[in-house]
C-alpha cells in the first residue's frame, strides 16, 4: 500500500467496510448504480437504497427499520457508506419507499447484475470442481417462508406446509452447487406463493441452474428415443382396441335401437286391445290376447332397461380408454418436442460435463426422475409416493435378503431395478431401523447414473446426506441473513430479498476468501476463525468497531481495544488478487 493517507474514520461495522471494498473490486457497485430505477430522486439515489438495503442484508439486520434505529445505526455510518461509494446513506423509511415502489422488470435487471458479477467467480468453482472429481453436484430444495397467519398485508401469500405444519406465507425454490473452495454456492433463488409444491418445480428450477452455469450435461437422447418407441407401441395397441370397443359399442347400441322399437310396437299393440276390450260385443279371446300382449311388453321393458345398462357401461369404458388414448397422444406429443429441443441442446453443447442431482422426496415423482435422467443428469433422491416405496421393497425382497448394516439397521439393494410404472431401471436401496420400543422405519433411496452405488451402500448412503449442505445453507439464510423476517410487502420486494439473500452468502464467502489471498500472510487467532464462518463474519465482525485509514488503493481496518479482535489489523486492497478462470481440460462455458 502507498504511505500516504487519505483519510481516517471510525466505523462500527468494520467487514463491511472490508466488503464495500470488494463488492467495488468486483463492479458490484458500479453495475447496481448503472442499473435503470425509474423513481424520483431526492438527496439519495434509488440505486443507493437499492445498495444499502444488501448491506443491511449482509450485517444480518433483522427489520429495515434496524438501519436507523439500531444501536449502531447503519445509515450514520459513513465509513461503510465511502466504502460501498456512496456519500450517504438514506434513512430506513426511504429505502422501504424505494423497495415498495421497484418493478419486477427492475428486479430482474439487478438479478441479470448479480449474474454477471458471479459469473467470474461460479466458472473458477466449476473448473476447479471438474479438476478434483470430474463432475458437479447440484442439489434443489424449497423451503417456507412464513408470515403471520392472520396478516393481510402480504401480497400473493397463500397457506401451503412449510416444515410439518400448515402456514400462510411463501415458499423460496433454491439450487446450490458443490464448491471445493466455499463449500456451497448458490445459483438460483425463486420466491412462489405458499402453496407451491416441490414436485411442480423440478424442471423450472434445473434449467435456471444451467442458464445461471451456462453448462448442462449432455442429454440421453437415445433413452428418450426409446421411450418414445414404446409409447408408440403402447399408443398402437390402445387405438386397435379402442377400435374393437367402438364396434361392440355401435353394436350394443344398435341392439337397443331394435328393442326401443319393439316396446313402441308392444306398446302400441297394447293400446289397440285396451281399446277393443271397451267395445261391448268385443271378439271373443280379446282378453287373452291383451294379457299375452302386456307379458311381451314387460318383458322386452326388462331387456331393454338391461341394453341401457349395458350401453351406459360400454360408454363408460370406451370414455376411460379414449382419455387413456388422449393421455398417451399428450404425452407421446411432450416427449417429441422434449426430444427435438434435446437433440438441439445437445448440438449446440461445446462440451456437455457430467452433474450429479441430489432432491428429497419432494421432488421424487416418476416423471420428474424421468425428465431429469433424460435431460443428462445422474441422480440421487427418494419415491414420492409411499405406494411406490412399498412396492419396491416388496420387490427387492422378492429378489435378495435382507443385511445388516450396524447394529439397528438392515438394507435391502439391488442394481438395474425395473418397476412396473416407470421406463428405467434404477439402483434401489431399502433400509430397515429396528429399535426398542418404536416402529420399524423404512427408507427408500433410488440412484441413476454412472456410479456403482450397490457395491458401496455406505457411500450411497453418505454422498445422499450431503444434501445436509443446502438444509444448513436454508438454516443460514434463516438465522444469519434474518430470512424469517419478511422486511418488505411488495412482490417484486421480496422477490429482491430473496436474491439478495443467497447472493449475500455467497458475497461474504468470496470476500472472505479475497481477503485472506490479498495478504502477504495469513490471519491467525480470532480474525482467522471469523474469516472461516458466516455466522461469525455477518453476526460479529460486521458490528464491531475499528479505525479505517484510506489508502488509494485501498483501507486499513485497525480493531478498536473494545472490539473482540483488539489489537488486530485487517488490509483491505482493491486490486491486489485477480480470481483465475480454471477450465477442465478443453471444457468451454457456453451462455444460453
Amino acid at each position: 500500500m502507498s504511505d500516504t493517507i487519505v483519510q481516517s474514520n471510525v466505523t462500527h461495522h468494520a467487514l463491511l467496510v472490508a466488503w464495500g471494498q470488494f463488492a467495488q473490486h468486483v463492479g458490484l457497485t458500479e453495475a447496481i448504480e448503472g442499473v435503470e430505477i425509474r423513481q424520483k430522486q431526492r438527496t439519495h439515489s434509488p440505486q443507493t437504497k437499492v445498495l444499502e438495503f444488501l448491506v443491511a442484508l449482509l450485517a444480518g439486520l433483522p427489520y429495515l427499520q434496524d438501519i436507523s434505529r439500531d444501536a449502531h445505526p447503519l445509515d450514520r455510518d459513513r465509513a461503510v457508506a465511502h466504502a460501498w461509494g456512496q456519500p450517504s446513506w438514506a434513512d430506513y423509511s426511504g429505502v422501504s419507499r424505494c423497495l415498495s415502489a421497484l418493478t419486477l422488470a427492475e428486479v430482474a435487471s439487478i438479478e441479470l447484475v448479480l449474474q454477471q458479477i458471479s459469473q467470474p467467480i461460479l466458472r473458477h468453482e466449476i473448473g476447479l470442481a471438474l479438476q478434483q472429481k470430474g463432475y458437479l453436484t447440484y442439489d434443489v430444495d424449497l423451503t417456507g417462508r412464513p408470515v403471520s397467519n392472520s396478516s393481510t398485508s402480504y401480497p400473493g401469500a397463500t397457506h401451503g406446509y412449510m416444515g410439518d405444519s400448515l402456514h400462510l406465507g411463501y415458499q423460496a425454490a433454491l439450487v446450490s452447487m458443490h464448491s471445493p473452495t466455499h463449500g456451497r454456492v448458490w445459483l438460483w433463488v425463486a420466491h412462489h406463493p405458499g402453496n407451491t409444491t416441490s414436485c411442480t418445480q423440478a424442471e423450472a428450477m434445473i434449467l435456471a441452474a444451467e442458464r445461471a452455469t451456462g453448462i448442462r450435461p449432455l442429454r440421453r437422447t437415445g433413452l428418450l428415443c426409446q421411450r418414445i418407441a414404446e409409447l408408440q407401441a403402447v399408443l398402437r395397441q390402445g387405438e386397435e382396441c379402442e377400435q374393437q370397443r367402438q364396434r361392440k359399442y355401435a353394436k350394443v347400441q344398435e341392439r337397443l335401437q331394435q328393442l326401443c322399437q319393439q316396446v313402441d310396437t308392444l306398446q302400441q299393440e297394447v293400446q289397440h286391445l285396451e281399446t277393443d276390450k271397451q267395445i261391448p260385443s268385443k271378439p271373443e279371446g280379446s282378453h287373452r290376447r291383451l294379457a299375452q300382449a302386456r307379458a311381451r311388453l314387460t318383458r322386452c321393458q326388462e331387456r331393454k332397461s338391461q341394453q341401457e345398462q349395458q350401453v351406459a357401461s360400454s360408454a363408460r369404458y370406451l370414455q376411460r380408454k379414449q382419455a387413456h388414448l388422449q393421455q398417451w397422444r399428450e404425452q407421446l406429443a411432450l416427449l417429441q418436442t422434449r426430444l427435438a429441443q434435446f437433440e438441439r441442446d445437445n448440438a449446440y453443447s461445446a462440451s456437455p460435463v457430467r452433474i450429479t442431482l441430489r432432491l428429497d422426496a419432494g421432488f421424487g415423482t416418476w416423471e420428474n426422475i424421468a425428465l431429469l435422467i433424460e435431460m443428462g443428469y445422474d441422480i440421487y433422491t427418494k419415491p414420492y409416493n409411499q405406494h411406490v416405496a412399498s412396492s419396491l421393497r416388496h420387490q427387492l425382497e422378492s429378489l435378495t435378503d435382507w443385511t445388516p448394516l450396524g447394529h439397528d439397521c438392515e438394507i435391502l439393494a439391488a442394481a438395474s431395478v425395473q418397476h412396473t410404472t416407470f421406463p428405467y431401471p434404477l439402483d434401489v436401496l431399502v433400509r430397515r431401523r429396528t429399535q426398542p420400543g418404536q416402529a420399524v422405519a423404512h427408507s427408500t433411496f433410488l440412484h441413476y447414473g454412472q456410479d456403482r452405488v450397490v457395491d458401496d451402500v455406505p457411500g450411497w448412503l453418505t454422498h445422499y446426506n450431503g444434501r445436509q449442505t443446502i438444509e444448513a445453507g436454508i438454516k443460514e439464510g434463516k438465522n444469519v441473513f434474518q430470512m424469517h423476517h419478511l422486511k418488505v410487502r411488495s412482490l417484486p420486494a421480496l422477490a429482491l430479498q430473496e436474491l439478495f439473500a443467497t447472493f449475500a452468502a455467497n458475497f461474504v464467502r468470496w470476500a472472505a476468501h479475497w481477503l485472506v489471498s490479498a495478504r502477504n500472510e495469513q490471519p491467525d487467532g480470532r480474525m482467522k476463525e471469523t474469516l472461516s464462518s458466516t455466522k461469525t463474519m455477518v453476526q460479529v465482525g460486521a458490528h464491531t468497531s475499528a479505525d479505517v485509514i484510506w489508502y488509494p488503493t485501498g483501507c486499513l481496518l485497525r480493531f478498536s481495544d473494545q472490539s473482540i479482535y483488539a489489537g488486530h489489523v485487517l488490509q483491505v486492497g482493491t486490486c491486489s488478487f485477480q480470481l483465475p478462470l480454471l477450465l477442465y481440460h478443453n471444457h468451454a462455458f457456453a451462455k444460453f
